[in-house]
């Protein structure tokens, strides 16, 4: 058995929580003359949202920065629990909490750096990328093989629907 149960932690999740820049981007902000931000998002992350969802599983990203781009995204595969331009996770986190009737131990969140760490101390499975700071790759139970932006959202949706797929 893994050293943090996370095959077992993986069966129970019900929601996965995602931040934005370092998970479902490569961390870069592409900066124009006028101010314009462009982040590059990677498909199969955008299938693995879409995976979830359709088994049933809620999907929520909760993210510092404010992204209209990403934003239209999330709306286009289904994601309905969106908090962007958030300073005090912790808040939006306990929202959806309630929102959804979850204990925070059916909740994944995935996270790469230093303000994501509350909630992936709360969750019940903490999920980074392999590119994370040391703190949130210390925090979590499970870490992917790719960088954030690069398909790491689309192998933890893997991780979690593959485990659930193996519950008797």
């Amino acid at each position: 058995m893994d050293a943090h149960g996370v095959n077992q932690r993986a069966r129970d999740i019900r929601c996965v929580v995602l931040d934005v820049d370092g998970v479902l981007t490569d961390c870069k902000l592409y900066l124009g003359p006028d101010g314009t931000e462009w982040k590059a998002v990677n498909v199969r992350d955008g299938l693995g949202i879409k995976l979830l969802l359709q088994a049933g599983i809620e999907v929520a990203v909760i993210s510092g920065r404010p992204s209209a781009a990403m934003q239209r995204r999330l709306e286009s595969l289904g994601v309905r629990h969106v908090w962007l331009d958030v300073e005090e996770k912790t808040t939006a986190f306990d929202t959806l909490l309630r929102t959804l009737g979850l204990d925070e131990r059916r909740v994944a969140v995935m996270g790469d750096d230093v303000p994501d760490l509350p909630l992936m101390r709360r969750a019940g499975l903490a999920l980074t990328v392999a590119d994370a700071h040391p703190q949130a790759l210390a925090a979590a139970h499970w870490t992917s093989r790719l960088a954030g932006g690069c398909g790491a959202v689309r192998e933890a949706a893997d991780l979690i629907l593959q485990a659930q797929a193996a519950t008797p």
